[in-house]
């Protein structure tokens, strides 16, 4: 059961395996059906173990993790999901079509070349795809954040307003990753220009059709002109809306970004344009962490991005005025 489980700063050095994992190995969720900690991981159940509570009206404050040695090394972890939840709320997830884990910090990858695909007579060689290694060595580069606070600037604070906090950090660690995929994605690609300096849906849907074989799923952005998009007579009258989400009357997602300038767009397929690459996940320093030693902690993530199929991404250049 997972109130035996022996929790210790160790369980974060585990080579090839996170601390959930290792708690998961330990206390497998399966032991759980038809109990009322189903549905829980094993991390949140371990929360309960020490009752702790993360969130609600009865929430917690930080120094409740302290309480003992073992509820302690419970604390990175919550400070790392919390960033994650950041990442959750960028785009990122929204221009990725697979996610890669390197283990070093040197990535080659595949690449796809290919001959016609034509219809070949009867007799003639037919059209070959050749997946081979890349030449290219793509170098990861270290994202990072410093937080610098102190466990008596925190210790008092209600652990959900904590979390919003640590999201907080994580968004903007994710959005620095997001400018370098957006580099990628405009790299080497082919472009078109708007007819004027004034964007109009047409310019759009040239962008729609100059994408060939792939479909135009996704566009991201600039904040300014997701306002003018939405501003069209086309979007008010037939574009979709589902929690938050825009789709533009052809079926694309519009996502936003603030790492966007104003006089590009780029339209892209999700499901064949762009790679992340990461030799780690999200990274802290556990052992400050469970010591108190919140001076000054470190996070951050080793990434880079490449794209799969060149021709599944295009930019509109919007002329200036």
């Amino acid at each position: 059961m997972f109130e035996n489980v022996k929790l210790e700063k160790g369980m974060y050095n585990l080579s090839g395996k996170s601390f959930s994992d290792y708690l998961e190995e330990n206390d497998p969720a399966e032991n759980y059906v038809g109990t009322p900690y189903e549905g829980l991981d094993a991390f949140e159940r371990q929360l309960k173990r020490f009752d702790i509570k993360i969130g609600g009206c009865c929430c917690d404050r930080v120094e409740k993790f302290f309480t003992t040695t073992e509820s302690a090394v419970l604390f990175p972890e919550f400070v790392r999901r919390s960033i994650k939840k950041g990442f959750e709320d960028c785009c990122l997830d929204d221009m990725v079509a697979a996610k890669t884990l390197c283990e070093s910090n040197h990535y080659s990858g595949c690449v796809m070349a290919e001959t016609s695909y034509d219809k070949a007579t009867e007799g003639e060689t037919m059209a070959a795809s050749v997946i081979k290694e890349n030449s290219t060595v793509i170098s990861l580069k270290k994202y990072g954040r410093l937080v610098n606070s102190s466990y008596e600037a925190v210790r008092q604070q209600r652990l959900d307003l904590f979390a919003v906090m640590l999201r907080g950090v994580g968004k903007k660690l994710a959005n620095t990753l997001v400018a370098d995929a957006i580099t990628t994605l405009k790299t080497n690609t082919a472009s078109i220009s708007s007819k004027t300096a004034e964007l109009d849906y047409s310019d759009i849907t040239s962008l729609y059709g100059a994408m060939g074989e792939y479909n135009m799923n996704t566009i991201i952005v600039s904040p300014a002109n997701a306002a003018k998009i939405l501003a069209m007579q086309q979007l008010m009258e037939s574009s979709s809306k589902e929690q938050g989400k825009i789709y533009l009357p052809f079926g694309a997602k519009m996502i936003t970004s603030s790492k966007m300038d104003d006089f590009t767009i780029i339209g892209f397929d999700k499901d064949f344009t762009l790679e992340f690459i990461a030799s780690t996940d999200v990274v802290l320093e556990t052992d400050k962490l469970i010591d108190r030693q919140l001076d000054q902690i470190g996070i951050s993530i080793c990434a880079g991005f490449k794209k799969i199929f060149s021709d599944a991404v295009k930019v509109l250049n919007i002329k200036r005025s």
